[in-house]
C-alpha cells in the first residue's frame, strides 16, 4: 500500500507557512536498491558511445527512458497500475483519471555541469519527480503557484528530496530547483499526460494546439478525441 502526504512546513522545513492550494504531494515510488541499480545502469548508459537525446530543452545531463527500454517496461505500469488510481482521486480537475501518455527522463547535476534549474512549469498535465540519489548537498525544490496567477512566485516551497520518494505537482505550478552543493543529484521525472485535456488548450501557450505526426507518444495530444471528460487545465 502507498502512504501518502501532503506537504507541510513541518515536514519539508519550508521557511514560510504551506499553502494547501498547491497541493503538493510526497509519496514512496522506489526502493533504495532499486533506485541504486537503475543508477549504475543510466551511469553505464552515459558513458557508452550509443547515441542520446537531452532530456529536456533545460536539462543538458541525463537520460531519456525510452533509450533504456525502460518507457514500457517500467514507466508505463507505473502510470496505468499505481500513479492513475491516485492522481484520479487527487487531481480530477486536471485529468488525472484520464492519463494516457508520458514523457519520462532522468536528470543529473554535478559540479562543471547543470547544478541548478531556474523557474519554469512542465508540458504535463501532473508531474512526478523521484529522488535516485546520489550524496549530495543542497538542490532543494521549490514550488510557488501556477504559472497564470499573479505574484506566482510569491512565498515559495521548498522540499528536500529523498531516495526513494516522489513529488507528484501539477505541470503548471511554477518550480525549480536550488544551487547543488557537492556531490551528484539524479532525479527520475515523469511528465503524465492527459489528451482530454491538452488536446482542448496546449499547456504550455494556453492555445488550442496546432498539431503535428510524431513517433511514440510524441507531445500527448491526439487527434482522434477520446471520451469527453469535464477537466478544466488551468485550476
Amino acid at each position: 500500500m502507498l502512504r501518502l502526504t501532503e506537504l507541510t512546513r513541518t515536514q519539508t522545513h519550508a521557511v514560510p507557512p504551506f499553502a494547501g492550494a498547491k497541493r503538493i504531494y510526497r509519496l514512496p515510488v522506489l526502493t533504495a536498491p532499486f533506485c541504486q541499480a537503475l543508477l549504475q545502469e543510466l551511469e553505464h548508459f552515459e558513458q557508452s558511445d550509443m547515441p542520446k537525446g537531452r532530456p529536456n530543452t533545460m536539462n543538458n545531463y541525463g537520460v531519456l527512458l525510452h533509450e533504456l527500454g525502460l518507457d514500457e517496461q517500467l514507466v508505463t505500469p507505473l502510470r496505468e497500475r499505481f500513479l492513475q488510481p491516485l492522481t484520479a482521486l487527487l487531481y480530477p480537475d486536471c485529468g488525472g483519471g484520464w492519463l494516457d501518455s508520458h514523457r519520462a527522463f532522468v536528470v543529473k547535476y554535478a559540479p562543471g555541469q547543470d547544478r541548478e534549474l531556474g523557474c519554469h512549469y512542465d508540458n504535463a498535465e501532473l508531474t512526478l519527480n523521484v529522488a535516485l540519489g546520489k550524496a549530495f548537498t543542497g538542490g532543494a525544490l521549490y514550488f510557488g503557484g501556477l504559472f497564470q496567477a499573479p505574484s506566482a512566485l510569491a512565498r515559495p516551497l521548498e522540499v528536500e528530496h529523498v531516495v526513494g520518494q516522489g513529488i507528484l505537482h501539477r505541470g503548471g505550478q511554477l518550480h525549480g530547483a536550488r544551487p547543488l552543493g557537492t556531490g551528484e543529484r539524479w532525479n527520475l521525472v515523469i511528465w503524465l499526460r492527459a489528451s482530454a485535456v491538452r488536446n482542448r488548450l496546449c499547456p504550455m501557450c494556453c492555445r488550442k494546439p496546432d498539431l503535428v505526426d510524431d513517433e511514440g507518444f510524441g507531445d500527448g495530444f491526439t487527434r482522434e478525441e477520446p471520451p469527453v471528460v469535464d477537466v478544466c487545465a488551468l485550476t
